[in-house]
């Protein structure tokens, strides 16, 4: 069985997506794939974006059944396929699109981009001192090593059913999601939760709440610490690329309970003007996008967008802050409008008052959703350990 090598530029169509420019830019608004929604093997399809877009962009722009979604920055080469997941979906700059020819099958070509992924083989054609690139002419010459497609075909089948079982855990942590979020509502927006025929609902600061309830700010229910910023100390070298996972706002936003991918690194210089923070901290957005929030699924740093809360020992709240926070997205959102970037400040976040009942109903709250978070974590470490992710 005789194998063929040849330069991706001869065996795949590719181009970087349409560049973001709002007074330039005519035609109709369609939604489009920024670097932020491409995952290893998925993508993150929440609050997309949109841009504008003529007709004759279509065709070289525009995703079809098969092709291959690469990031040409942040972490270069982490891609996933397009399977017409959303109808008339474009690319943005900052992706490549790769449509391979009839000689390659897209399922096996993904395999060779998670291969060299895995092992580093990207690495040596970025671009970048900080922030890596992977360019076009730098991709065109990579080489890829095939058997007859066939063969090709055959290894797809086997990762289909791999396939199969992503989407399947995807959208059981959907429903986990939804049902955590369900209780929240009818405990702390309806009140209705455990024994509350017994508890009159009496007047407050901002309206009725059950008697014995207290408006509290975040910093009463736990730790609020901020990340720490990348300036670049003079003289210094080698912030990144080192074994300290590194997570942006971008990370966050992307991530859906758990955040376990990240698009940098840093090193040991690099730490030491960061701080690394552990495993089960809410981690909440307070730049560019406003009150996104994940659950910390590694020890990692990040950036002074970012704000951590770690409940009270006495006081499992986590889970309900996060989902807290979720209810009053759009507020947090409100009070953040700046003039180039949305801004939240630490002290607005703190503003905001969180109706809080007593120590015991909090917990048993913790108690009734931490099998549907634990249920979620499990079906994610699923899919991040599948062979569609590195």
């Amino acid at each position: 069985m005789k194998w063929m090598r040849k330069a991706l530029e001869d065996v795949a169509d590719f181009c970087l997506g349409k560049m973001l420019d709002q007074k330039k830019n005519k035609g109709d608004l369609r939604p489009y794939l920024a670097n932020v929604n491409v995952r290893w093997g998925e993508f993150a399809a929440d609050n997309l974006r949109e841009m504008r877009f003529e007709q004759h962009e279509l065709e070289r722009f525009g995703l079809k059944y098969g092709d291959i979604v690469m990031c040409e920055g942040g972490e270069p080469g982490r891609c996933a396929i397009w399977k017409n997941q959303i109808p008339g979906m474009m690319i943005q700059k900052a992706i490549h699109l790769i449509r391979p020819h009839k000689c390659l099958h897209y399922d096996f070509l993904y395999c060779v981009f998670l291969h060299y992924g895995q092992t580093g083989k990207f690495a040596p054609l970025f671009t970048g001192a900080t922030i890596k690139h992977l360019p076009r002419e730098k991709l065109a010459l990579l080489e890829i090593d095939a058997p007859p497609l066939p063969t090709q075909r055959k290894i797809a089948s086997i990762l289909s059913a791999y396939d199969d079982l992503i989407e399947n855990n995807t959208r059981r942590i959907a429903i986990l999601e939804e049902m955590a979020q369900a209780i929240y509502r009818e405990w702390f927006v309806n009140f209705r939760f455990p024994g509350h025929e017994n508890v009159k609902l009496v007047d407050s600061p901002f309206g009725k709440i059950p008697e014995g309830w207290e408006w509290k700010c975040l910093s009463d229910l736990g730790f609020i610490g901020r990340g720490k910023s990348r300036h670049r100390p003079r003289n210094a070298t080698g912030l990144y690329g080192g074994p300290y996972p590194l997570f942006q706002t971008g990370d966050v936003k992307a991530a859906r309970t758990f955040l376990w991918e990240h698009t940098q690194t840093y090193s040991e210089a690099g730490l030491a003007q960061s701080k690394l923070w552990e495993p089960g901290t809410l981690c909440v957005t307070i730049a560019a996008n406003i009150a996104d929030t994940a659950i910390l699924a590694k020890t990692a740093c990040f950036p002074d967008s970012v704000v951590g809360f770690v409940s009270n020992p006495a006081e499992p709240c986590v889970y309900f802050v996060k989902l807290y926070l979720e209810t009053i997205k759009q507020q947090m959102q409100n009070v953040s409008r700046g003039t180039t970037q949305d801004n939240l400040s630490l002290e607005k976040m703190l503003s905001f008052k969180v109706p809080t009942p007593p120590t015991a109903v909090l917990r048993e709250f913790h108690s009734c959703v931490t099998p549907l978070f634990d249920n979620v974590l499990c079906l994610a470490k699923k899919n991040n350990n599948s062979p569609h992710n590195p």
